[in-house]
């Protein structure tokens, strides 16, 4: 990717855009991807770094969305999962399958509820008993027949279910077995496909940390949020996808109406080997008392991911997982697992995200509808160029939600489609086999290609894909510091990382190029051997590599709640530092 300086350079020079797309998370970057491949000239533009809003807060996992079955919701969920099968094929570097388990206290429990719901007579959550949970497994397989990638549903006894994890709670009377997918990067994923977009059309450009300000006949006005300074673009087409904060960038825009009614999902990462153990590969999805739907599944030997809260919020930047929040999240983890024994030391990291849902005023957040609509307005005698406004939209459709608003401005334009990204493999994903079997003969024959070590092909695999090779290849050619020591990382990896992936702050590396902030790897001096090693790289001058660590950790603890302590002289692992996260309570 070229760099954000060249970017801005192109801006000063005058550069016209086709189309304007304001927010760069999942959708915004689907849409950039898809006009690119029908080589219309867009600039993408994002207020701060890429996926750093909801698209950074979701639950991590590409599904169907069993739960809009129970309100009737049954063309979303046909295209979800047609969605994740087609996502297991063409990025299988961090979209994986991943088997569901879904804890059931009764066999016909709530039957009649869920068949009014259904039927949309209702749109009141409800509990759940085997029976209805076992209909609507048998809708989702039959969806899933499209691409399919994954075995179909089963029931599990009681006995068999507690003897493979001897935590679940004894009121169970069965567990539903049925297969979703998960993703462990989603940062990572929106990237590479702005990465491919550009590559696909190099008239298109995408600039982070770039703000819409205001607009005015056939202009709109852009500010650098980085270094202050304004630019002006004349697009024929502007798209608003920037989710949670669509209706600040409609009223900037010159349009002052209500479209979003957000709610905002909390997660935790714990640190917990004995429950990390007991789940294996299992996701655990289950009903809480309020009909709320919250999971646990293992992201590591010893890490756990924990959510999500519903709440209701109508303030975009309510990004805080808060103490009752943590609270809620142990006590219904308790109701299906008795004895798991979890408690805020555990936590290394929180995150949450508005999502962006229609402004509507159903009775709880879970009866909100999840799908997405298109909003289109005409230009008037302010402003000469018409605006097509996203209102919702799930990470796991953003490729056909992408495809429907592209169409509508190829209609616009005039201009026809010339290809479809349903089969096209996006960033590490092409190249990279789709079978755990084959993926391991790959990585043999890239660590002997490229000299690297195999567990580490396999580690940079796992992160990257197909470009794995280029990181190792940098690996081999690269002499590190002998004093650098960050762990799971090397000197070579941040330098192809600063390169290749458009970083401007040391917070894009810690929360968005890498799972560190996930792997609990955010102590001092951790990133200050980051910032130097990116900063030299990037031009940073010493006092501007200080300035991005003190940021990058005043951010980490009060959005993330994590603490760091700063080692000692006599520390002999010093890159490890300690961290914890902060609690008020």
């Amino acid at each position: 990717m070229r760099s954000r300086s060249e970017l801005l350079k192109e801006l000063r020079s005058g550069m016209a855009p086709e189309v304007l797309i304001i927010g760069g998370g999942i959708n915004g970057a689907g849409v950039y991807m898809d006009l690119a491949a029908q080589g219309v000239a867009t600039l993408l533009v994002e207020r701060g770094d890429f996926a750093s809003g909801t698209s950074a807060a979701p639950s991590r996992l590409i599904h169907g969305g069993l739960r809009y079955l129970e309100t009737g919701e049954v063309a979303l969920v046909r295209e979800s999962v047609e969605e994740r099968n087609l996502l297991l094929l063409n990025a299988p570097h961090v979209v994986r399958p991943i088997p569901c388990w879904v804890p059931l206290k009764s066999w016909f429990g709530g039957t009649a509820g869920a068949v009014f719901r259904f039927l949309r007579l209702t749109r009141t959550p409800g509990r759940k008993g085997a029976v209805p949970v076992k209909l609507g497994l048998m809708f989702y397989d039959l969806f899933g027949n499209q691409h399919r990638t994954m075995p179909r549903h089963r029931l599990l006894a009681k006995r068999s279910a507690i003897a493979d994890v001897p935590g679940l709670s004894p009121s169970i009377r069965a567990v539903a077995e049925y297969f979703d997918a998960r993703i462990t990067h989603p940062e990572r994923l929106t990237l590479e496909i702005i990465a491919d977009a550009e590559a696909n059309c190099p008239a298109s450009m995408a600039a982070s940390y770039l703000a819409v300000i205001g607009a005015d006949g056939d202009s709109v006005l852009l500010e650098d949020r980085l270094a202050g300074e304004r630019f002006t673009v004349r697009p024929k087409v502007v798209v608003n996808t920037s989710g949670a904060w669509l209706d600040h960038v409609q009223k900037a825009l010159g349009q002052d109406e209500r479209l979003v009614g957000g709610t905002k999902g909390s997660h935790l990462v714990l640190r917990n080997a004995e429950l990390a153990g007991q789940l294996g590969e299992r996701m655990l999805y289950f009903e809480t008392a309020d009909h709320r739907a919250c999971l646990i599944y293992r992201l590591g030997d010893d890490r756990l991911l924990l959510g999500t809260t519903d709440l209701r919020t109508d303030d975009p930047d309510d990004m805080i997982c808060s103490d009752a929040e943590i609270d809620y999240l142990f006590d219904v983890l308790l109701s299906v697992m008795p004895g798991a024994k979890v408690s805020r030391e555990q936590i290394i990291f929180s995150f949450a995200g508005v999502r962006p849902l229609p402004r509507m005023q159903a009775a709880v957040a879970g009866a909100i509808s999840r799908d997405h609509s298109i909003r289109v307005y005409q230009p008037n005698s302010t402003r000469r160029f018409p605006i097509l406004a996203l209102v919702g939209g799930k990470w796991t459709t953003y490729r056909s939600c992408a495809e429907q608003i592209a169409n509508e401005v190829l209609k616009i334009l005039e201009l026809p489609r010339l290809r479809s990204t349903k089969h096209v493999a996006v960033g590490g994903g092409a190249g990279f086999p789709q079978d755990e079997a084959s993926q391991a003969g790959w990585v043999a024959d890239a660590a002997r290609t490229t000299g690297c070590d195999v567990e580490r092909m396999r580690e940079l695999a796992g992160r990257y894909g197909s470009r794995a090779r280029a990181v190792a290849a940098l690996e081999r050619d690269h002499t590190a510091s002998p004093s650098f020591a960050v762990p799971g990382y090397s000197e070579a990896e941040l330098l192809w990382l600063a390169r290749e992936e458009r970083v401007a702050k040391l917070q894009d590396i810690v929360l968005r190029r890498t799972l560190m902030a996930f792997e609990g790897i955010t102590g001092p001096a951790a990133l200050a051997q980051i910032a130097v090693v990116v900063g030299t790289e990037l031009g940073w001058t010493a006092e501007r590599q200080r300035a991005e660590v003190d940021e990058c950790l005043r951010l980490l603890q009060e959005r993330h709640r994590v603490t760091t302590t700063r080692p000692r002289a006599d520390n002999p692992n010093p890159s490890a530092d300690t961290t914890k996260t902060a609690s008020t309570s």
